[in-house]
């Protein structure tokens, strides 16, 4: 396996996040499918993922990038769907529902307009 050179952190994938249902769809393919590119322009700078459970937890942007990278290829075994919650000119609120065998995980994604992309500022888990 060839190094990286010094350059190849540099080069990114450039992924269409012009509208906000390209960016919820890109969203659910780096949460599920294992997808890595482009996972660093997905999300506002000041993302927040908040996670309720037994012992809440917050996971800040670069935790979950990296979390998320560390799964490149991994897809998860389960049944997804989208609801689309709250949708305007540059707002938008998703669900996004993931049934597994035994347990089921929703998914509260808030996306905004930035410029003339489409970014991921805020998620919130629950599991049942």
């Amino acid at each position: 396996m060839a190094a990286e050179g010094p350059g190849a952190k540099a080069i990114k994938a450039n992924i269409n996040l012009s509208t906000a249902d390209f960016a919820l769809e890109h969203y659910v393919a780096v949460t599920t499918e294992g997808e890595s590119a482009g996972v660093e322009q997905l999300f506002a700078e000041d993302f927040n993922q908040k996670i309720q459970a037994t012992n809440a937890q917050s996971n800040s942007r670069s935790e979950v990038v990296k979390s998320l990278k560390k799964q490149k290829g991994e897809k998860l075994n389960c049944r997804v769907s989208t609801d689309i919650i709250e949708e305007s000119a540059d707002y938008m609120v998703a669900k996004v529902t993931l049934k597994f065998k035994n347990f089921t995980k929703t998914d509260v994604v808030s996306l905004e307009r930035v410029g003339d992309s489409w970014k991921v500022y805020k998620s919130m888990n629950s599991y049942q």
